[in-house]
C-alpha cells in the first residue's frame, strides 16, 4: 500500500503538516510533532482505526483516498495446454497432508 496523506491534504489545500497537525488536534486527534511528522513524510506501518477515521473527517476523504494498493492483482489462470494438442491438461489438485485430491 502506499500512504497518499500528503497528495490528499494539498488536494485540500493543506501545505504543512503543523497545519494539518492543528487541525486534527481541533478534531480531538492530539499527534506529537514526530508522530505527525512520520505520518506526512512515510507509509506508517500501522494506523489506529480511530485515527484513520479523525484524519478522513478532517481532510472530507475516505480510508481509500489515502491507502492506494501497489500491488497488481494477478488474473486467476486458466487451465494448462498441452502443446502438442491444444487440449487441457488435468492435474491433480493436492490436498491435506499431499495426498493426491481427485479434480472436480
Amino acid at each position: 500500500m502506499r500512504w497518499n496523506l500528503r497528495m490528499v491534504a494539498a488536494q485540500r489545500g493543506v501545505w504543512k503538516a503543523s497545519d494539518l497537525r492543528r487541525a486534527l488536534a481541533e478534531a480531538g486527534l492530539e499527534l506529537s510533532a514526530g508522530k505527525m511528522s512520520h505520518l506526512w513524510s512515510q507509509t506508517p506501518i500501522s494506523i489506529r482505526l480511530d485515527d484513520l477515521d479523525v484524519i478522513c473527517s478532517v481532510l472530507e476523504c475516505d480510508p481509500a483516498d489515502l491507502l492506494i494498493p501497489e500491488a497488481q492483482v494477478a488474473e486467476p489462470a486458466g487451465p494448462a495446454v498441452d502443446a502438442a494438442s491444444d487440449a487441457p491438461t488435468v492435474r491433480p489438485r493436492r490436498g491435506n497432508r499431499g495426498r493426491s485430491v481427485p479434480p472436480v
